[in-house]
């Protein structure tokens, strides 16, 4: 049994997504209601993995001003160095929210297949086949083949497991006929589905992937062994809302910003540069804070590059508009969510450590103002 990404994308990802489909029938509203619902979810996780890169951010210079100091203090005495600097970390532990981001992977790592699967995009499975010569295939004791079943959805909010299956195996002799069939796990076909729900959208198609020489199939899945060797043939099955638009977007499982012919997508163009522009915006709001812009100097052109490499990145990468579409509400989220965190005071083992190391902002009887990080604190009456 399937306990990894398989398992959180069909019994929490697509019931989420069935529920709000069935309150609003819009998968494009299906898919932001998705990714907002998973985002709060794992609000306070993504919430430790921001304050800590904040913390970071501001600790560098102090951490990295400290092991210099011990180096040249116990520069003789690599037994005691090794101990300071042990403190040292555990004092920092610049790994505390290593955890968090770790913990919610899996979540977003399901959530990324789930939209990137059945209705929104086109399913395929991949099927092997080996021919014999005729006089060695007697040899050969049939025994059924299966592709490992994918979750196809038959018509809005309606889906089932469906694996292709090939009942007299995929060892084949020449000359020999047989046909590749698509079935839910017990044993209901495809084509008994879609006449019981009146769905002729979804018809398979077929084609071959490898040794084309060697075997023939028709869009029916009828197979003839040509000649000897190893094919592969691969069945698609179409995602019923792959062709459905939202808002600007013109369709929810177009692939690519430009076509071969040099025809621009304007709406896949205009959510990848959104991207870009909030990695931007969530990097130069979670930097904020005092020893921030000296911990690297040369974080602001790191910051100016990031989004430009991610966003080329997803330009020419074939994800779906529908993935490209939770991409950016998320990263929007996340941007929000670091403004919000970026109001917060640091804790006060470090408010302190920055006070000791930068006599700026060392209180001088009068009370200092408050730093950009820490929002404005009451007076004491």
């Amino acid at each position: 049994m399937d306990f990894g990404i398989g398992f959180l994308s069909n019994n929490i990802m697509v019931p989420i997504l069935d529920f709000f489909y069935g309150i609003v029938p819009s998968y494009g509203l299906a898919i932001v209601a998705l990714t907002l619902v998973i985002r709060l979810g794992l609000y306070p996780l993504n919430a430790g993995s921001i304050r800590n890169m904040r913390k970071m951010k501001v600790t560098q210079p102090l951490m990295k001003k400290r092991q210099e100091e011990i180096q040249k203090r116990y520069k003789d005495d690599p037994q005691k160095q090794q101990e300071e600097m042990a403190k040292l970390m555990k004092e920092f532990n610049p790994l505390a929210g290593c955890l968090p981001l770790l913990l919610q992977m899996p979540i977003l790592f399901a959530l990324f297949a789930t939209l990137r699967g059945s209705p929104f995009t086109n399913i395929n499975y991949t099927v092997d086949v080996q021919i014999f010569p005729q006089e060695q295939i007697q040899r050969i004791q049939p025994q059924a083949y299966t592709t490992k079943p994918q979750n196809i959805f038959i018509t809005d909010g309606i889906h089932y497991k469906m694996m292709a299956i090939m009942p007299g195996g995929n060892k084949l002799g020449v000359g020999e006929e047989t046909q590749v069939e698509f079935q839910t796990p017990d044993g209901k076909s495809l084509e008994a589905l879609m006449e019981e729900y009146n769905q002729s959208e979804i018809k398979p198609q077929w084609t071959i992937t490898k040794g084309s020489e060697r075997v023939q199939v028709d869009q029916n899945g009828n197979l003839v062994a040509l000649q000897p060797g190893d094919a592969t043939i691969q069945g698609t099955i179409p995602g019923i809302a792959a062709n459905t638009g939202f808002l600007f977007i013109k369709a929810l499982g177009r692939v690519g910003a430009f076509d071969d012919d040099g025809t621009i997508h304007w709406d896949i163009l205009i959510m990848v540069i959104g991207f870009g522009i909030s990695i931007y915006a969530s990097q130069t709001i979670s930097g904020k804070g005092p020893g921030a812009n000296n911990a690297n100097p040369n974080q602001d052109s790191i910051n100016k590059i990031t989004p430009i490499l991610f966003s080329g990145i997803f330009l020419f990468t074939p994800l779906p508009a529908g993935v490209l579409l939770y991409m950016l509400i998320a990263n929007i989220f996340q941007t929000v969510q670091a403004f919000i965190l970026s109001k917060e005071p640091l804790p006060e083992n470090l408010q302190k450590l920055v006070e000791q190391s930068d006599p700026k902002i060392t209180k001088t009887g009068k009370e200092r103002e408050a730093l950009p990080f820490e929002g404005r604190s009451k007076k004491k009456a």
